[in-house]
């Protein structure tokens, strides 16, 4: 809200998605390259993805057309033509300018400017807030600039959390390169309507391995993915977070395999497989073995193709050596699946116990800051870091947005599914 009120480019009325987990976690399809690494314990107790539409595009009833020429698929270039001249003018600076034969000069939204200009902003921001704290205010631990994602590290009594913030562009609708994709059947029919499915999409500052930096950004649909977890058995879902906190770890270097693969090749496994079998409750175990093979399957076939948009191949881009070590690694979790896991669960542990022994220590010598409520020390205000994990936790698969009015920051407005809060 006070980035809005700093230079109006933000929207007014804006709607900001709340997803749990960081873009390290692979909750969005972000590369990673470019991500300073944060541990959870060391650096942070909690971490979110906030989505921030720069621009809005939401008048629209017809499947949406993007300039995908100049781009690989999954991909598009952003010209500012499809707004009115006000955009136009407000954004100029944060575009590429592509001068025609015929005279005529067409602005490109650059997701590497944007997203140089959110930082500065934010910088601005916290600069301001930290002149003057105000009671209440999180302090701020750490801002630091990731390709084209902000990490914020908040402080809030005794928790840490951490913020990816990514500036995106927001369409109503859908894009006519994934209309295809509704046409075949899927294992949400029936369970969601089309209409849920399909409220929306996103424009990520993430670049092809051969694309532009400066003007692509990547597809994502991100809004439907939290509609389509509804759908999911918990037993599925409890085998998707073990074998994502297995990867995680594993298949860390070189960066190939992401947990957003992962959740792709679920995805599509729930496509291919009898819906009898996939509700299961006590198939876990079943479960976290089939991930297994799956992802083994599509590292040494080279192949994992998008879930909305088939024809792009997500492991295009990587050579047979790196396809064949993550093989191999994998290989090694297959043969002992259970001590991988249990290796993977005392590295939470251990995190859990890093964050509790800071937080001990944190509570016994601290002392209330201006920018806490006061009160006694040993009692750290979490009531912004509770709420916030309370909201996540206790809605599960559901959609969670967050509302801004830039004439009253001290008042967010939360939205879980079509409810208010």
């Amino acid at each position: 809200g006070m980035v809005q009120k700093l230079d109006q480019k933000l929207p007014v009325a804006n709607e900001y998605l709340l997803l749990s987990g960081g873009v390290r976690e692979g909750v969005v399809d972000i590369d990673l390259d470019e991500l300073n690494v944060y541990a959870r314990g060391t650096d942070y107790d909690m971490d979110f993805t906030l989505l921030v539409p720069a621009l809005k595009l939401h008048d629209r009833n017809q499947p949406v057309t993007l300039d995908m020429r100049h781009s690989a698929l999954c991909h598009s270039w952003l010209s500012l033509r499809l707004f009115d001249e006000g955009t136009i003018s407000k954004w100029k600076d944060c575009c590429t300018i592509v001068d025609h034969i015929n005279g005529a000069t067409n602005y490109f939204f650059s997701p590497t400017k944007v997203a140089d200009w959110f930082y500065d902003s934010i910088s601005i921001v916290l600069s301001e807030i930290q002149k003057k704290p105000q009671r209440g205010m999180p302090k701020v631990e750490k801002v630091e600039k990731n390709g084209t994602i902000i990490s914020i590290i908040l402080g809030v009594g005794s928790s840490r959390m951490l913020y990816d913030i990514v500036p995106v562009v927001s369409f109503k609708g859908w894009p006519a390169v994934a209309q295809s994709w509704l046409m075949e059947n899927h294992f949400w029919d029936g369970k969601i309507t089309e209409e849920e499915v399909i409220s929306g999409f996103y424009l990520v500052p993430a670049c092809s391995y051969k694309g532009k930096k400066d003007n692509e950004w990547r597809l994502s649909f991100a809004r439907s993915e939290v509609q389509l977890k509804k759908c999911i058995s918990s037993s599925l879902m409890q085998a998707y977070q073990a074998c994502k906190a297995i990867i995680i770890k594993l298949l860390s270097r070189p960066k190939a395999i992401s947990p957003y693969h992962l959740r792709s090749m679920m995805l599509w496994a729930c496509d291919r497989l009898p819906a009898s079998y996939l509700s299961q409750e006590d198939y876990a175990a079943h479960f976290l073995l089939g991930l297994i093979d799956d992802l083994q399957h599509c590292l040494v076939n080279k192949m994992c193709p998008n879930y909305f948009i088939p024809q792009c191949n997500m492991l295009e881009h990587l050579s047979e050596e790196t396809v064949m070590l993550h093989a191999r690694k994998l290989s090694s979790v297959r043969s002992d699946p259970a001590e991988h896991l249990r290796t993977a669960i005392e590295h939470v542990k251990a995190a859990n116990r890093l964050t509790l022994e800071l937080q001990r220590r944190g509570s016994t010598t601290s002392i209330p800051s201006p920018q806490s409520d006061g009160g006694d020390p040993n009692q750290p205000d979490d009531r912004l870091a509770k709420k916030l994990q309370q909201l996540v936790t206790e809605n599960p698969g559901k959609s969670i947005s967050v509302f801004i009015n830039p004439d009253d920051v001290t008042r967010p407005h939360f939205r879980i599914d079509d409810k208010f809060f």
